[in-house]
């Protein structure tokens, strides 16, 4: 949501050209979900191996440690980089480290795994895909190169089962690709995401001008939870909503994937506001810029 994390996990200067990567649609409940694989939904970093170079979605090579990619195959990966269960946060300082060679860098690597869920470059169906990543993990002699678990579910019941375990055990969610697909560019309605989020409630306590078209309007909320932690909130609101903003003081209720190690809400989108929407514009605006100033004097 917010490029407090994502925006810096590049260690290269300039940013390369981006991968032709294939992103998941939100799930609707298929026809038959026997035409279907179903793997967990890693809260790692998406990586993308060219043959030689390991980069970000955004095309910025990433500086693992010589080690973590010898003996890769020079064929174009799909994945994600993951140790286990919440632990993005360890994750994405270790991807941050510019010199991964140094002692103290490299430590982090030992426990992260290349993820492998697809081959871009492959012209068979997702099945036929599953198969060959699985021959080429039996011939590789590198720990940290794996292929994500997929397997059937026969029934929807059982696929909600599914996900209420896994979220259960701090997982993030599931993903869901048709048998038959074939790897494309961009959004796919052959694969889809399945999430659960929990809501909860807190207080406004200041506003953020937002950037390019949110310009003199709300970029997003601070808010308060009960415990005292703040937090910002920047997705889910219409844009009348970011010419009037809930007001300061009143309570929101937001949606959220998981919380981080200080317990502070992962992806959190605004769904309501108790109060109505009804502060001027004008006291609206003299608001946010006075919460700029504020986080600049910071």
């Amino acid at each position: 949501m917010f490029c407090t994390l994502l925006c810096v996990i590049a260690t290269s200067v300039e940013a390369k050209e981006r991968p032709r990567i294939q992103l998941a649609t939100l799930y609707k409940q298929p026809i038959n979900i026997k035409d279907y694989w179903v793997s967990e939904k890693l809260d790692g970093i998406r990586g993308y191996w060219d043959g030689a170079t390991l980069k970000t979605r955004s095309g910025n090579i990433i500086n693992t440690p010589l080690w973590f990619t010898r003996n890769w195959p020079q064929i174009h990966l799909d994945g994600e980089l993951w140790s286990k269960r919440g632990q993005f946060e360890k994750i994405s300082s270790c991807v941050r480290k510019k010199i991964p060679n140094k002692k103290k860098s490299m430590s982090c690597w030992k426990d992260i795994r290349f993820m492998t869920f697809d081959l871009p470059q492959h012209a068979g169906t997702f099945t036929q895909r599953i198969t060959a990543m699985k021959h080429l993990q039996g011939n590789i002699n590198n720990d940290h190169l794996s292929v994500i678990k997929q397997r059937r579910i026969t029934s929807i019941s059982l696929l909600n089962q599914q996900l209420m375990t896994i979220v259960t055990h701090s997982g993030e969610g599931l993903m869901l690709h048709h048998q038959k697909a074939y790897y494309k560019e961009g959004r796919s309605n052959a694969l889809m995401k399945l999430k659960q989020h929990n809501d909860a409630e807190a207080v406004v306590i200041a506003y953020v001008e937002g950037k390019g078209k949110y310009k003199n309007k709300l970029g997003s909320l601070v808010v308060k939870m009960p415990s005292g932690l703040t937090f910002k909130v920047g997705t889910g609101f219409t844009d009348e909503q970011r010419e009037s903003p809930p007001l300061i003081g009143s309570t929101i209720t937001y949606k959220y994937i998981g919380k981080t190690t200080r317990g502070v809400p992962r992806f959190a989108s605004f769904l309501r506001a108790r109060e109505p929407l009804s502060i001027p514009v004008n006291t609206q605006k003299i608001h946010l810029k006075l919460s700029k100033t504020k986080k600049r004097e910071k």
